[in-house]
């Protein structure tokens, strides 16, 4: 199934989230047929990675950003069931710390950066700089020289983080940035649900509601996040994310398709490598040199 680039933004045309559904699954209809798809990915992910993992020459970063309740933590759990832990690194990104607040926006991410071989995925992200903290007015907290703090500060944010994307590019760090688009009305029921079922009672913030007022602010900033810092290197994907089996689909789907085109292979054994294992085969089917 070819992945619709509806959802994929990549600078050439603006993104506008009101003319994505996020209830929709255009263009895939079934049900069943997509789950078995999902399936069928999983098992495809966890070959690509234990390429990965041999080879590594790359690290993918799976960066995941959305609203409360908007899913990120169940694409974690099911999208990556099937990979190999040792080569998984997540890290989710709270309020930052008093050390924190005294480095540069992008000090902290670099700590948690995979390594070449790894797939890190990143639970929010560096991009809570120009999201939170702008529709918050966090910048004071930030210990900025009051004169760096322009109305222009966002643009140089947005210039900054393009740039550090193609830095990570460079050093064959590969993100893969995802946006899961939620209706308020399909947050308003998730929240709700957590309330209702004791086992998802430990899920239930009282931030999660009062961070529904800035709703619309949000979308504006997410907007707009989108259209400055996506790029044909470093594309957004807008995921429909009100039914949780079609945005899990859809983003196994893309990393499919993105773990492909990077042709991993298992590396390859020289010469004197075939010696030195056909040496060990000897001494292993032959006893050569094993002591009684």
């Amino acid at each position: 199934m070819k992945t619709p680039e509806i959802f994929r933004f990549d600078g050439e045309h603006p993104c506008r989230l009101n003319e994505i559904e996020p209830a929709g699954t255009d263009p895939f209809q079934n049900r069943e047929e997509i789950l078995e798809a999902f399936e069928e990915n999983k098992v495809i992910l966890a070959k690509e990675q234990d390429k990965l993992y041999a080879q590594k020459d790359y690290a993918l970063l799976v960066i995941l950003q959305g609203l409360d309740a908007a899913g990120k933590d169940g694409v974690i759990r099911h999208v990556f069931s099937g990979l190999n832990p040792e080569g998984v690194k997540v890290w989710s990104f709270k309020q930052p710390s008093d050390e924190e607040l005294k480095h540069d926006f992008l000090w902290r991410t670099h700590t948690h950066l995979p390594e070449r071989g790894q797939v890190g995925i990143f639970n929010r992200s560096y991009y809570e700089e120009v999201l939170v903290v702008r529709v918050h007015d966090l910048l004071p907290t930030e210990h900025i020289p009051p004169e760096l703090m322009t109305r222009h500060i966002w643009e140089k944010r947005y210039r900054d983080i393009s740039q550090f994307e193609t830095y990570l590019r460079e050093n064959g760090i590969l993100p893969v940035k995802f946006f899961l688009h939620i209706s308020k009305g399909e947050q308003k029921k998730r929240l709700l649900s957590r309330l209702e079922d004791p086992a998802k009672n430990w899920k239930f913030s009282t931030s999660d509601v009062k961070e529904r007022a800035f709703w619309n602010k949000y979308q504006t900033c997410y907007e707009e996040t989108i259209n400055h810092t996506a790029s044909a290197n470093a594309p957004w994907y807008i995921i429909p994310a009100d039914k949780k089996w079609y945005a899990r689909y859809l983003i196994s789907h893309i990393l499919v398709g993105i773990v492909r085109d990077l042709h991993l292979q298992y590396p390859e054994t020289s010469p004197e490598q075939h010696k030195v294992l056909e040496a060990y085969r000897d001494l292993l089917e032959n006893g050569t040199g094993e002591q009684a």
